[in-house]
């Protein structure tokens, strides 16, 4: 089986893991995790960082650094991961989910626009207090207009760059946008420290509530007296020193990843019926964190049927996001807005999208192999 996504550990990480315990600073006090924290606040242009436990919990410690008043609503993607949604409603906040883009399969940009104006400008709506911008699978969301938009009404952004590393928009490091921005290191990621997350500002009082709130909200000189309930979320020193050790080699594997999307494109271009990654937008080239496609209509099979054909090839894939207005948690939870929003782009990516095997160390014979059954497989499904 040809594996989907796997990282590449054979730089320094064996190394500065050995300097760990050579030194007995595995715990989150060691010094790669100020190294960590230091070097990707200087790629993404911000003032300050906190490496934490994973990408979810950087996702909840950014909505609890805002201290948005229960009930608040949060506009964010419906295509997306369930964390983004989980962070929201974790927090006492109301999600107000935006369709998908056709061609980037991020945010709709015209979308929002209409969802605020029809929010905040025809019904009144004050409880609107946040966007969330998630940037997805390789291309990011166009972020000028969607702060102007945030600046008209006053709201505040959370950037999520989970799957952006390396990745810039008009020539700015994604995660340097917006009042918080935050990164996930899970092994699929582009710099893994097996599990691990950051988020990041430039906002000095953030910065103090994410110090805090990170760390159990000890006070100093009276650690054990607690004014507010924080978290443990610590990244541990071992795990920083694999961060510190990725990133000395991101650039290698951001062109990597381009040489492998461009390589897919290459190959199935002239595939009828799917819908390969789009390339490039006037803002940014696609980093092709993962290779997404999408059947066309006259595909006679969905993405779950393609995906088991090429499973029997030895295929490995994965299925696109579940659109987060049809989770069933969500529905059960009765937290989903009423409004009557439609959402027809995500639930096509959802029902007839998947991505092909995309790790880092995928050889060029196996992406022909991979390419080479898609055209097959999808020949063979008819119309």
């Amino acid at each position: 089986m040809i594996p989907v996504n796997e990282p590449l550990l054979d730089g320094n990480e064996g190394r500065y893991l050995q300097e760990c315990i050579d030194s007995g600073w595995i715990s989150s006090e060691g010094p790669f995790v100020e190294r960590f924290e230091a070097e990707m606040a200087a790629r993404t242009g911000r003032k300050f960082a906190f490496a934490l436990t994973n990408g979810t919990t950087a996702l909840e410690l950014a909505m609890a650094a805002l201290r948005l008043e229960p009930g608040s609503m949060v506009v964010m993607p419906t295509f997306c991961i369930i964390s983004c949604v989980a962070a929201v409603i974790r927090n006492g906040c109301i999600p107000l989910f935006v369709d998908a883009d056709p061609l980037t399969w991020n945010l709709d940009i015209e979308k929002l626009a209409e969802l605020l104006k029809d929010q905040i400008e025809r019904q009144g709506n004050r409880k609107l207090k946040a966007i969330m911008a998630v940037h997805t699978y390789g291309l990011p969301v166009d972020m000028d207009p969607l702060l102007v938009l945030a600046d008209r009404y006053g709201l505040k952004v959370i950037e999520d760059a989970a799957e952006m590393h390396g990745q810039s928009y008009r020539g700015v490091a994604c995660g340097g946008f917006g009042d918080l921005s935050v990164f996930s290191f899970y092994p699929n990621k582009l710099v893994t420290t097996g599990e691990g997350g950051m988020v990041l500002t430039d906002d000095p009082l953030l910065a103090e509530r994410c110090r805090s709130l990170r760390n159990l909200c000890f006070q100093p000189g009276r650690r054990f007296v607690h004014e507010e309930l924080g978290y443990n979320f610590r990244m541990s020193n071992l795990q920083a020193a694999v961060g510190v050790a990725q990133l000395e080699r991101l650039d290698m594997f951001v062109a990597r990843k381009r040489a492998m999307g461009a390589r897919y494109d290459a190959l199935l271009a002239d595939c009828n019926g799917l819908q390969l990654p789009h390339a490039r937008t006037d803002y940014a080239d696609n980093i092709y964190w993962v290779y997404g496609v999408v059947l066309g209509d006259e595909v006679a099979t969905d993405a779950l049927g393609m995906m088991g054909r090429l499973a029997e090839r030895g295929i490995g894939t994965r299925p696109f996001f579940w659109p987060m207005h049809e989770q069933p948690v969500l529905q059960r939870m009765g937290t989903l807005p009423t409004d009557n929003y439609r959402f027809p782009v995500a639930e096509r990516l959802a029902r007839r999208g998947f991505y092909l095997p995309s790790g880092i160390a995928l050889s060029e014979s196996q992406i022909e192999e991979v390419s080479s059954t898609v055209v097959a497989e999808i020949a063979k499904a008819g119309r």
